[in-house]
């Protein structure tokens, strides 16, 4: 019987990605090996209760929307979350993934919609990304940089280019809340013309940024 560590299960609108403003499922696994500089869901590290996958898929059917991700955390740390996103695809639902690009994304279901960060200097864990997934994306894949100043949207510029990521996937830029203006990135992004969506983290526009369960 699988079982899966989870922090926690919810109901909100999806605040990322193309998605956003859907109502959406979230299954956010515990554990992550990456410590980068302003994560904002640090607590779940460590916090959660052990759940069998059955347990897990009632309590989303219970939430009566039919988009899910699977978060975290690092989802993908956890053996058994291969399993949870298939068994989430085989009942029905339309399956996102965030992942944070150091775990291997070949595991995944091709049915998944991944979502998957390329970490920039400014978090301090650029050097965990495995690159071999950049091969193995699925379709209808996004990569998301989350920026904290010029040299994070400069090294984003140059690894969109380097390996062609505009014809690959969904580009998605946004900022660090807080540390960084939206108008600066839009400004940099009309300068060079470059092959991306911004996008806000819409969840903490609409409630606090320190808010959980949303």
């Amino acid at each position: 019987m699988t079982e899966l560590k989870v922090c926690e299960i919810f109901k909100s609108i999806q605040g990322e990605s193309t998605y956003a403003g859907l109502p959406c499922a979230f299954v956010r696994l515990s554990g992550c090996p990456l410590d980068c500089r302003w994560c904002d869901t640090a607590y779940a590290k460590t916090e959660g209760r052990t759940m069998t996958m059955e347990a897990i898929l009632a309590e989303v059917a219970a939430l009566g929307v039919d988009l899910v991700e699977v978060t975290g955390g690092e989802p993908l740390a956890q053996e058994g979350c291969p399993a949870l996103l298939t068994a989430l695809c085989d009942a029905g639902y339309g399956v996102l993934l965030e992942t944070n690009g150091a775990e291997d994304i070949s595991v995944v279901d091709d049915r998944v919609r991944v979502i998957m960060d390329i970490k920039c200097p400014g978090s301090g864990m650029d050097r965990a990304m495995r690159w071999a997934n950049l091969d193995n994306l699925p379709p209808k894949s996004q990569i998301k940089f989350v920026l904290a100043d010029r040299p994070d949207y400069e090294y984003a510029r140059q690894v969109i280019g380097r390996h062609g990521l505009a014809e690959r996937a969904e580009i998605l830029l946004s900022m660090v809340h807080g540390r960084l203006e939206p108008s600066q990135v839009v400004r940099w992004m009309l300068e060079d013309g470059i092959k991306a969506r911004f996008q806000l983290q819409m969840h903490k526009f609409i409630w606090p940024p320190e808010a959980r369960g949303v």
